[in-house]
């Protein structure tokens, strides 16, 4: 009787149960998403969702192990349970050592420092990545801009950049756990993630210029020059009448939790934002392409927000179609004065008809033409194709954020409603002309996809980038001073002309920075220029805007393993962005030096 019992028991003992739970915050309570539940001993197990939620199967005589990037490891034995709720505590980090501008080298210093994340701003809300059998994301070549001498190369020419999409995408790599590819780490773009503290423009000027000169942190013989562009903030109330088109994927590869799901709740922000005297018309295509919805007034909200949640993803992805009947219903309804703008909702995994980069490159180029900007938010991984997505925004006379979470969709339809939506100039382009008796060398760090040729500037044919209401944009400049020694490449002698020291007869100007700009719904550009003076700033003397912008700089070029990093480390980089974040009322910087203690976590490995 008593051996009978004891298998019995050793039966059940061994037999596997359904576990669920959720993963919180200690101190906190919120949800923690991307946490990995694993059988003890044993790589089988599962991850928690946007919620902190998990399910996995496990028999009473088991331990599951709790790990996650920064929190301490937590073992649960599994028992007579079935819920299981699990509270991680944030490794401790040291403030104070971040908080030194000089750092000491070595793991020692590594350890003291933590390099780990503490915990989150808020809910995380991140959504459950799809299963896939193989990664086809995409990313677009990036090549680190180099040094050029002002005497071969006085100009540098680009349009501005007032994307965001890479700063996203790269959070969401190292919030799984991962470094992101070198090509997806756009140096811009993670430095126009953040608002800066600029002076508002005066008058009826559409944006406000500052300029500032200070030591570059990874070299500090060589100079930074930071220069900034606040966009005019204009209320809500006061933006002019809007003719959206919602231009949605509803392929196959949207049905991931963190694609059309996402993309809904997203959408069910912005239409929260909108007025009576706007109106949206929403267009699908999966297969084919479709209009779902005609144009409604943004007073009629449940009735748009039932034709967004009656969507289902299926089908291959007519993206071409797409667009050309999307730009076809914000033409018929174009509103003169007004903001006419098509928001591209995809993954960008576009496969029936018009597809490649470049087809689509030159259907967008064409489809501008009608005066309707283009807003692109990317969604989901594992098929992402972030290459293609950029080529629509910068071809579009548009902007471009990627949607990770609900979070970031109401930072970007919501929080940043007017720059994302609001067009007040338009191809805005930057020409800076250095002074070579006191500059050796210059960079210009990041835009390597936006440089324009020098002789684009005045050629008000050529596109360039949009300005959005109450938007800023940051371009870094790296100079190295006459005087510095310093190793630019070696080029012969030129035979048939001679590069001779310049005598400085313009004083302590450093540079002149000229700047082009197009009214919305203008042709002809507006010049103003501005020159930059030269200055012995010390870092620690800078502004908290300087110091921020050039903090996100070194992460970039850390992650790139940019050949330009200098003596970048990563406790450099949390030293510089702690004594710079600010007041940080929305908790994006705090999130940023999170991110930054990751990075730091899995360089180590």
């Amino acid at each position: 009787m008593m051996l009978v019992l004891a298998v019995t028991m050793g039966n059940a003992w061994a037999r596997e149960k359904k576990i669920t739970g959720t993963v919180t915050t200690a101190g906190t309570g919120l949800p923690l998403a991307g946490v990995k539940v694993t059988h003890k001993g044993s790589l089988s197990g599962t991850v928690t969702g946007y919620d902190g939620r998990y399910a996995l199967m496990a028999s009473p005589g088991q331990v599951l192990v709790f790990t996650a990037i920064g929190y301490e490891t937590q073992e649960q034995k599994v028992g007579n349970r079935e819920v299981i709720n699990v509270q991680l505590t944030a490794i401790a980090f040291d403030r104070a050592v971040a908080e030194e501008m000089v750092m000491p080298a070595g793991d020692a210093a590594k350890t003291r420092a933590g390099l780990v994340a503490p915990a989150v701003m808020g809910p995380v809300l991140y959504s459950q990545p799809e299963p896939v059998n193989r990664n086809t994301e995409e990313y677009a070549t990036i090549h680190d801009n180099i040094f050029h001498n002002p005497l071969r190369t006085p100009l540098s020419t680009f349009a501005i950049d007032v994307d965001a999409a890479s700063y996203s995408n790269i959070r969401r790599f190292l919030h799984n756990g991962q470094a992101p590819p070198k090509d997806a780490v756009r140096i811009e773009e993670m430095v126009n993630y953040f608002n800066y503290d600029y002076p508002a423009p005066a008058g009826d000027e559409p944006f406000a210029v500052t300029t500032e000169v200070s030591q570059a942190p990874w070299n500090t013989t060589h100079k930074l020059v930071h220069i900034g562009l606040q966009g005019k903030k204009i209320a809500t109330e006061n933006l002019p009448a809007s003719n959206l088109v919602f231009l949605l994927d509803v392929s196959g590869s949207m049905g991931a939790p963190n694609k059309l799901p996402l993309l809904k709740s997203a959408f069910g922000l912005l239409v929260g934002q909108l007025r009576e005297q706007d109106k949206v018309a929403i267009v699908v295509y999966a297969g084919a392409a479709g209009l779902v919805l005609p144009p409604t007034s943004g007073a009629h909200k449940e009735t748009i927000r039932k034709a967004l949640n009656n969507l289902e993803a299926g089908g291959s992805t007519a993206g071409g179609q797409g667009i050309k009947l999307a730009y076809k219903i914000a033409r018929e309804n174009f509103i003169e004065g007004g903001n006419n703008r098509i928001v591209l909702a995809t993954d960008g995994d576009f496969n029936v008809g018009v597809s490649s980069n470049a087809a689509m490159e030159r259907l967008i180029t064409q489809e501008r033409e009608s005066g309707v900007f283009l807003t692109v938010l990317g969604f989901g991984m594992g098929n992402y194709k972030d290459s293609k997505m950029e080529i629509l925004a910068d071809k579009g006379n548009g902007n471009y954020a990627y949607i990770d979470n609900i979070m970031e969709a109401k930072k970007v339809l919501v929080s940043e409603f007017g720059g994302t939506m609001f067009t007040i100039a338009r191809d805005v382009k930057i020409q800076v002309e250095f002074n070579p008796a006191l500059v050796q060398a210059y960079r210009l760090i990041g835009y390597e996809n936006r440089k324009l040729h020098d002789e684009d500037f005045n050629d008000d044919k050529k596109d360039a980038g949009e300005l959005g209401a109450g938007h800023t944009v940051t371009a870094l400049y790296e100079i190295i001073p006459v005087g510095v020694e310093a190793n630019t490449g070696n080029i012969d002698p030129l035979k048939y002309q001679q590069t001779r020291p310049v005598k400085n007869n313009k004083g302590h100007e450093l540079m002149t920075v000229k700047l082009r700009y197009k009214q919305p719904d203008g042709n002809k550009s507006t010049l103003r220029t501005h020159v930059i003076a030269d200055s012995n700033t010390p870092l620690t003397a800078s502004s908290d805007n300087f110091r921020w912008a050039a903090a996100v700089a070194e992460f970039g070029m850390l992650l790139r393993d940019s050949e330009f990093k200098g003596q970048s480390n990563y406790l450099q980089v949390l030293a510089l962005a702690h004594s710079a974040k600010g007041a940080d009322e929305n908790g994006y910087r705090d999130e940023f030096i999170r991110l930054v203690q990751s990075g730091g976590l899995l360089a180590q490995r």
